[in-house]
């Protein structure tokens, strides 16, 4: 019987790397992307390259727009952040610092309802995300606990766990890593970090902006994994 997942990918560093441990564990994996009306779109152009290079079996895109919601720099006239705050310390170590207005309003909930929906479909027991609770943004739909209650609500929502045939296991085999260990986990797996986009707030031309905070932890994380970021030099 197959190994079948389904890999929620961003195109981002973290997503990007999910996937590619998926694909080492021996899963067929089945990507999915959605455009959401996100301020950094550009990310898409990167999960089309980075599910072509790891050979995904099938890369589904869904589309809808967040935008009319908004709540979130990313999905609404909201400035992104360019404070250079994590340059000498991580989020983890900052416990009282507010929730950034990058965070876009149940994302995570919205992005693996989809995914759970698929899933079902294709009796793909394994669920995976990117999700990290140590060099992130202090994203609550990015914690342990949440992605505990998701993997709960799912196995009683669906109709192939309730009947038995699969128990969903939301996997986020990132979660305790640092962006540092990640990139040594991904290179050391072949990805090719050249294919992956991070920037909340693309230049004209589509140029890392290098001050939003997805840029700066993405800057620190490859200069503590003694890496040179391949972004670097396109």
């Amino acid at each position: 019987m197959l190994k079948r997942a389904v890999v929620l990918l961003s195109g981002g560093i973290d997503s990007s790397t999910t996937m590619a441990i998926a694909k080492s564990e021996g899963y067929h994996v089945h990507a999915l992307s959605v455009d959401y009306g996100q301020r950094h779109k550009r990310e898409l152009e990167s999960a089309k390259s980075v599910a072509r290079s790891l050979g995904a079996e099938k890369h589904l895109f869904i589309s809808f727009n967040l935008r009319k919601i908004g709540g979130s720099a990313l999905t609404s006239e909201i400035g992104v952040p360019k404070k250079e705050i994590f340059h000498s310390s991580s989020p983890k170590d900052q416990p009282s610092a507010p929730i950034p207005v990058t965070y876009v309003p149940a994302r995570n909930t919205i992005f693996l309802s989809f995914a759970l929906s698929w899933a079902e479909v294709l009796e793909a027991p394994e669920i995976f995300i990117g999700a990290n609770a140590v060099d992130y943004s202090g994203y609550p739909d990015c914690r342990p606990e949440y992605l505990t209650a998701f993997e709960a609500m799912a196995n009683l929502a669906t109709k192939v766990s309730v009947e038995g045939k699969i128990r969903f296991g939301i996997r986020a085999p990132l979660l305790f890593m640092t962006k540092a260990e990640i990139i040594k986990r991904g290179a050391a797996l072949g990805l090719d970090y050249s294919l992956t986009w991070s920037c909340y707030d693309p230049q004209f031309g589509g140029v890392p902006c290098g001050r939003c905070e997805s840029c700066i932890i993405r800057k620190r994380g490859f200069k503590e994994a003694d890496l040179t970021d391949p972004l670097l030099s396109l």
